[in-house]
């Protein structure tokens, strides 16, 4: 399958609101975890659905784009901006404000990321979260 849906970054901001782009990111981020558990090793569903939860939780991916918000490039962090500050029209069910804006934030990023077809930043992201959370 191509990569139809890879687009230029000004195309990527200017078509899609930074809510869009964290939903996108959502499924990307929990799909690539997914995928990272898989790989490691054959365990029982419910052990994979465990490890996965603790991961993509919105307190999760808040504590871990808060430790690398140095390391996020000038792009990365305007995505990240515009999302966090946004107006979503969800309420979080298991996470604070702060945390539910902060992980917006983030998965905003990862669909900039794929949507962009930045594949080998977004598996760093992907897989340094994964190892340091």
């Amino acid at each position: 399958m191509e990569k139809d849906y890879v687009m230029t970054p000004h195309e990527v901001s200017s078509k899609y609101s930074p809510l869009a782009l964290a939903y996108i990111g959502d499924s990307v981020y929990d799909l690539m975890v997914k995928t990272y558990f898989v790989k490691q090793s054959n365990m029982q569903p419910e052990k994979y659905h465990k490890k996965v939860t603790s991961i993509v939780s919105a307190a999760a991916q808040a504590e871990f784009v808060t430790g690398i918000m140095d390391e996020l490039t000038e792009e990365e962090l305007a995505v990240f901006k515009r999302a966090r500050n946004s107006s979503p029209h969800t309420k979080a069910k298991n996470a604070s404000l702060t945390d539910y804006l902060t992980a917006t934030g983030f998965e905003a990023v990862i669909g900039y990321l794929y949507l962009t077809g930045q594949d080998t930043r977004l598996n760093e992201l992907v897989c340094k979260s994964v190892t340091l959370l």
